[in-house]
């Protein structure tokens, strides 16, 4: 659909112009079934729509503000091209760097085959096969290409992501040296190939949080804390004689401030050099509904009666309020709810993978069969990751299959358990099994990169917590808070006596209340997205919560308010 309203779109553009190399690129990294010429067009193209419909607008308003109408229909209609000729580029950058989230991954899983069996070509080709998205299928790419030749296919992966993870360009150099490297030698070089890859993740989190922090300060101060002041203003300033229409706060607090809070935030996600997406779940998850029309019932209905008490007990203007906040935000509450279930026991399983593969490996090591470790190691550990454990041995017994089919096969434990971490440790579970003693120590080392991996990822979130943790707390408590107030008390003064000539109470109300809500929506999906990536589920599912929590903080407020005037 989208790639027909872009053709449909640069079918009306006046003008063609010329597409960027960077615009190329990035619709050829998304697969793109539209080229850079017809998005060119069709920014154009829309740039054209957008002024036809303002015209009316413009011959409608006094004449007074006529040419300021004009000056902001056009930057809205370049806005609107800009958007189209840069959307592209920005859904690319996200998708790039939640692909570099997986590099350390990438990069463990060929040390961790390497320390089985040294060679390179085998390894790459099992960090590939055992990898999910973007890095992994380029990967996966390059392997075919090297296939038959005496190379690996790890230098033209390496070249082909220089550009934005020059770590990953020594780790691959250092992964080739192992295979070449006399046995006492390659385990710390492969040792410095992990370490060089976690550690330019850590230096470029740590650079970008640090970078980042003023910005974010600026988008909360500028972009929510005083506007938001500003509102009790508004009355004063109407009784002052300032000309504060109802239509102009409209437009300034509604359109201008969301467009320019959209592309700051758009700025601020762009700056993430890498994401730690959570693992993917999709609707044939055996744990998540098929149906779709609980969760669009539940909201609905919430909703409906969310405006029913808001009428009933407050003014009528925060109906609509409570209708879309509570009604929207229940929705994909409901909605995305099942998934982030799923992958709250995905992480509880990855939690314990440390210990379990420290017992496996212990006593793989000492002689122990490693069907017999796992049994062992599932007795003595008591979390998901034991109960995955026992379910493996379980499918063992029963059906008489072997180590990777009793976790990997179509019923195994991990069936239902999309990590591609979990997998990828099944599988060199399995590979141990073959080897017997010598591979114990593999599985040891298997335990250490696996601590050291998730230590990489609190680390990146701990860096951004101040800053997220800032951005979503102010989107559903704070912001709506003052907000909420701060319209009871301008209402007050509005209803005065000397408040004749001030903005009506309803559509002050109202006003805010949609900035409320973008705000819940912005500002949620800004944090989510710097901690985690702009993962759908996960930020479909906070920004219902932030929809639900700011709505009624924001309709309390303002009856907390209203017994102060």
């Amino acid at each position: 659909m989208l790639s027909e309203l872009l053709r449909t779109l640069a079918r009306w553009s006046p003008y063609g112009g010329t597409a960027s190399d960077d615009l190329r690129r990035s619709l050829g990294f998304l697969d793109a079934t539209v080229d850079a010429d017809t998005v060119v067009s069709a920014g154009y193209g829309a740039a054209l729509v957008v002024a036809v419909l303002a015209a009316p607008v413009v011959l409608l308003v006094p004449p007074s503000v006529r040419p300021a109408t004009v000056v902001f229909g056009l930057a809205v209609a370049l806005g609107v091209a800009h958007a189209v000729h840069r959307g592209p580029v920005v859904l690319a950058a996200a998708r790039r760097t939640a692909a570099l989230g997986d590099a350390p991954g990438i990069v463990g899983r060929a040390v961790l085959r390497m320390r089985i069996t040294p060679a390179p070509e085998t390894a790459t080709a099992f960090a590939a096969r055992t990898g999910r998205g973007p890095l992994a299928t380029s990967l996966r790419a390059h392997v075919r290409s090297a296939a038959g030749t005496p190379r690996a296919g790890l230098a033209g992966f390496a070249d082909e992501w220089e550009e934005w993870f020059p770590a990953l360009v020594r780790s691959t150099h250092l992964l080739t040296a192992a295979a070449n490297a006399p046995p006492g030698e390659r385990s710390r070089t492969l040792n410095r190939a992990l370490t060089a890859v976690l550690d330019g993740t850590r230096d470029r989190m740590a650079a970008f949080a640090s970078d980042i922090h003023a910005p974010a300060t600026g988008l909360y101060a500028f972009g929510v804390l005083l506007p938001l002041a500003l509102v009790a203003v508004v009355p004063a300033a109407s009784v002052a004689g300032a000309p504060v229409s109802l239509p102009l706060f409209v437009v300034v607090y509604d359109v201008a401030l969301p467009l320019v809070l959209v592309g700051a935030s758009g700025w601020l996600l762009l700056r993430r050099p890498v994401a730690f997406p959570p693992p993917a779940v999709t609707r044939s998850h055996p744990d998540v509904p098929d149906r779709r029309w609980p969760p669009l019932a539940f909201g609905t209905l919430t909703g409906v009666a969310a405006a029913v008490a808001a009428a009933a007990f407050l003014s009528v203007w925060t109906a609509p309020i409570a209708l879309v906040g509570v009604g929207v935000g229940a929705t994909l509450v409901a909605w995305y709810r099942p998934i982030t279930s799923v992958r709250a026991h995905v992480r509880a399983v990855e939690s314990g993978l440390v210990d379990a593969l420290y017992l496996i490996g212990r006593r793989v090591g000492e002689g122990a069969a490693v069907e017999t470790a796992i049994e062992q190691a599932g007795d003595e550990l008591s979390d998901e990751t034991g109960e995955v454990l026992t379910a493996a041995v379980r499918r063992q017994r029963q059906v008489g299959v072997g180590v990777r089919e009793s976790f990997l096969g179509e019923y195994g434990a991990l069936a239902d358990v999309p990590s591609p971490r979990t997998r990828s440790t099944a599988a060199l579970l399995s590979l141990a099994a073959s080897e017997g003693r010598p591979a114990g120590q593999a599985v040891v080392a298997m335990a250490d990169h696996v601590e050291e991996l998730q230590s990489v990822e609190r680390e990146a979130r701990h860096e951004l917590a101040r800053v997220t943790g800032t951005l979503q707390t102010t989107a559903s408590v704070f912001g709506p808070l003052v907000a909420g107030v701060t319209v009871s008390l301008a209402g007050g003064i509005g209803g005065s006596d000397l408040g004749g000539t001030a903005l009506p109470p309803t559509g002050l109300g109202l006003a805010v209340g949609v900035y409320v809500l973008f705000l819940a929506v912005v500002l949620a999906a800004v944090g989510t997205g710097l901690e985690r990536g702009l993962d759908r589920p996960l930020v479909g599912y906070r920004v219902g919560k932030s929809l639900c929590a700011a709505t009624l903080v924001y309709l309390a407020a303002f009856a907390v308010g209203g017994l102060l005037v």
